[in-house]
């Protein structure tokens, strides 16, 4: 059927420097670190990507991901400049949106038409992150932007608005990766974790709370043409936090008077999900009605992480008993749906399968 991949990982290498995209007057502040962001303590020992592949180019990409697993499709996450927003010096890290946007449309967009960019934004400065938005949707191979899931403020609030409004005049995505939660505060609402393990295995909060913000501060009021993707963040939480969302704003409603619908209304016209890390219970009927509860036919886009540590392999990733029909949708056509909708979005190559030189 063709697999449309929403989550693949890039980074700087030797054949693909981040360096040469460095504007002359950052390179000092570069030298002295000013382009660094604050982490949040916790490492997996082992690196996280896989210790069989060096992927370092748009070639290798191709040789080891996208030829061997039919993908006609895959949207990058550069996964360091993903943290931007976290860098303490806001002009640096505003001019290191542009170097990491750059780099990314030259060394791999203008390699293989089967990519597809996501902007790294700083959105520390809503306005000149607004303004990167509408530089780099020129291209038509940037389908969203992505930021982390540490921030200053929950993503409902209006301080981003200036963000949400570039992303819905320009078509883009607004999508959410974890990977920093911990920087900026703890990482969970009760104090740090102790160990990597459970940071890694709690990271989904950091979506119930960004999700639950955005309803509530009627963000989809204000921007009704508003797409949001939640990458990395799993799916057995949401049926939990959309009962409790529906339940308790049938009481109190009037502490959100923005809302005219249910909570879960918005969520499922505006909120899409990636299936890497997918739960897995040991009885698929479980899985089958998971699924069913987040309406996977619908809202559920298949992602790979390549090359990281938990990567899924497309293969195996779902028990038999998924219908081939929600196959099709889960692997190709709601990602189609979701991405398609840009104003100058790409038609898929002739033949998915040669990687063409944009």
């Amino acid at each position: 059927m063709g697999i449309f991949d929403c989550d693949i990982h890039v980074y700087p290498s030797d054949s693909c420097p981040l360096e040469s995209f460095v504007p002359d007057k950052l390179r000092l502040a570069v030298e002295l670190g000013m382009d660094t962001q604050p982490w949040n303590g916790y490492r997996n020992p082992h690196g996280v990507n896989r210790r069989d592949v060096e992927c370092d180019n748009a070639a290798d990409l191709a040789r080891l991901h996208l030829d061997p697993a039919g993908v006609i499709r895959g949207v990058l996450q550069p996964q360091p400049g993903l943290y931007l927003s976290m860098i303490q010096n806001v002009d640096v890290a505003n001019a290191m949106a542009r170097v990491w946007n750059d780099w990314q449309a030259e060394n791999y967009l203008a390699q293989d038409a089967r990519l597809l960019g996501s902007a790294c934004l700083n959105m520390a400065d809503p306005v000149a992150a607004a303004h990167e938005i509408r530089r780099i949707a020129a291209n038509p191979q940037f389908v969203q932007v992505v930021v982390p899931g540490e921030a200053a403020f929950l993503y409902g609030h209006r301080f981003y608005d200036p963000v949400f409004a570039a992303c819905e005049e320009c078509g883009l995505v607004f999508a959410l990766h974890p990977g920093v939660e911990g920087a900026l505060s703890s990482s969970t609402p009760v104090g740090r974790p102790s160990t990597y393990l459970e940071w890694h295995s709690t990271l989904s909060l950091t979506y119930q709370a960004h999700v639950a913000s955005m309803v509530c501060e009627g963000l989809f009021e204000r921007f009704p043409r508003l797409r949001v993707m939640l990458v990395e963040g799993g799916i057995a939480w949401l049926p939990h936090l959309l009962w409790r969302l529906d339940k308790n704003f049938k009481a109190l409603r009037h502490t959100v008077p923005r809302l005219r619908r249910l909570p879960s209304e918005y969520v499922f016209d505006h909120v899409w999900f990636t299936s890497q890390p997918i739960e897995e219970p040991a009885d698929a009927r479980d899985f089958l009605s998971l699924l069913g509860m987040v309406r996977a036919e619908e809202r559920l886009c298949f992602s790979s992480d390549f090359p990281h540590w938990d990567f899924d392999d497309p293969g195996n990733v779902f028990p038999s008993s998924v219908s081939v029909a929600w196959r099709e949708k889960i692997f190709r056509r709601n990602a189609e749906g979701l991405y398609g909708q840009r104003p100058a979005a790409l038609p898929l190559p002739p033949n998915p399968q040669t990687p063409s030189a944009g």
